[in-house]
């Protein structure tokens, strides 16, 4: 039976291959610890509230995605909005620009051990099972002791990035932020913190990264060094225990990417620190996590411009999993077909050398880099007469009913046999070859 889940493992996924730029596709609660007191100056209170949206500008927000708050450091804590108030950019920019500074004392630590607490309330909006990331922004000054609060706050499986505008104490400040110090703590004068912007946000983004079809990344407190241990990871399908996978993790590591794990599969994860420096529980800590469900490409298909010799046709989405796209077109009804090439990085192509006011069966077929293959198919109608595409004004298209099941079925069977292209872009018909009839299926083809 897998271990009971404990805050101490934080589990991070992220899409495989590695994660693009983008922060749309990202999950977490993130918690700003935000110097209110009047050590701080009415112009760097007002600085940091710039980076902080500067810093946020790009996530996605929502119950499904990130959500933020704020708790300012003062004589007294208090948070500014709980994690679930604000959920779209526009409201959290309203109140970012809206907070006031509180002035009184630096508590740093009591405003961890407060942040503890929120992190983890679902009073304060936070969500069980996401992870939780802590921006603390400081002159460098806390008029309380913060290596205890820090430490459980890390122990619960916060990762903390720390930003110093001040002189600070850096043995202090690179023991409270998360290992290695050299990611996750920063010295930067106030009017220069648009320079670590960038870099801050993508390390954030990395510890919100949710799962993807092809696998995830674990991310854990670091434990153990190189020399004290090892980990003992053990993980596989829930549903398949024989299935389940060991191997050996150096000590210095703190992240690990699973890879070639099947999609929409809840898996079990087991991680187990063996030292002998130090005691750790002999079950170790476990979680469960299901990876997404797979993106189909093409989703949908879309026919336009045409005209009568021509059409062009489009499809969504566009997946770097895909090597090259297949596009098989013939007359309705009819017994032959058209194939263009197209390389897996274009959406579109052009479909020429068509007889006017017809109507042609479209499949589009994605043929993935693992050997799958996936189709969509569409009917399409060219105009009618030569000069249907000079005329001005609406233009009559007649679309002749057509025995358009025979025609899908008979397009699939024979792409298999199809040679591969490097063609690019719109294509030339590579071959021409007759479809033999009556095998049709609907219009969402099987894979």
């Amino acid at each position: 039976m897998l271990a009971k889940v404990t805050p101490l493992m934080l589990l991070l996924l992220s899409p495989l291959p590695a994660p693009q730029p983008s922060t749309s596709n990202t999950e977490g609660d993130l918690l700003f610890l935000l110097d209110s007191s009047a050590s701080v100056s009415r112009h760097e209170f007002s600085k940091v509230k710039e980076f902080m949206w500067d810093l946020l500008q790009p996530f996605t927000f929502g119950p499904r995605d990130v959500q933020t708050s704020i708790i300012h450091i003062s004589t007294t804590p208090s948070m500014e909005f709980p994690f679930d108030q604000h959920l779209t950019s526009s409201a959290l920019q309203k109140a970012i620009g809206a907070t006031r500074q509180l002035m009184g004392d630096t508590n740093t630590g009591q405003a961890l051990s407060y942040a503890r607490e929120k992190l983890f309330s679902s009073q304060a909006g936070a969500r069980p099972d996401v992870p939780k990331v802590l921006v603390w922004v400081t002159d460098g000054f806390s008029t309380d002791d913060i290596s205890e609060p820090m430490q459980l706050l890390k122990d619960r499986g916060v990762t903390v990035f720390i930003v110093s505008t001040g002189r600070g104490n850096f043995l202090q400040l690179s023991a409270a932020a998360s290992p290695p110090s050299d990611r996750h703590l920063h010295f930067v004068d106030v009017d220069d913190l648009p320079i670590i912007t960038p870099e801050l946000r993508d390390a954030i983004r990395g510890r919100l990264a949710p799962a993807g079809a092809a696998g995830f990344r674990l991310v854990w407190p670091q434990l153990l060094s190189q020399e004290s241990g090892f980990y003992s990871l053990e993980y596989g399908p829930g549903a398949n225990p024989a299935a389940r996978r060991s191997l050996q993790v150096p000590g210095a590591q703190s992240s690990l990417v699973l890879s070639q794990l099947a999609p929409g599969t809840t898996y079990e994860v087991t991680l187990v620190p063996e030292s002998n420096e130090r005691y750790f529980p002999p079950r170790g800590w476990g979680t469960r996590v299901t990876t997404l469900p797979e993106e189909i490409s093409p989703a949908q298909v879309l026919i336009s411009d045409s005209g009568p010799r021509s059409f062009q046709v489009s499809w969504a989405p566009v997946l770097d999993s895909v090597a090259t796209y297949q596009v098989l077109y013939g007359p309705l009804p009819g017994n032959s077909a058209q194939v263009l090439q197209v390389d897996g990085r274009h959406n579109s192509t052009l479909v020429e050398h068509l007889a006017p006011n017809t109507t042609y069966l479209v499949t589009v077929t994605a043929i993935y880099r693992s050997g799958k293959e996936k189709s969509l198919s569409a009917k399409a109608c060219t105009l009618e007469g030569e000069r249907g595409q000079h005329q001005e004004g609406p233009q009559r298209v007649t679309c002749p009913e057509g025995d358009s099941e025979s025609m899908i079925s008979s397009l699939h069977q024979s792409q298999a046999v199809l040679p591969a292209s490097p063609g690019m872009g719109s294509g030339i018909p590579l071959e021409q070859f007759p479809a033999p009839a009556g095998l049709f299926s609907p219009q969402r083809a099987p894979g």
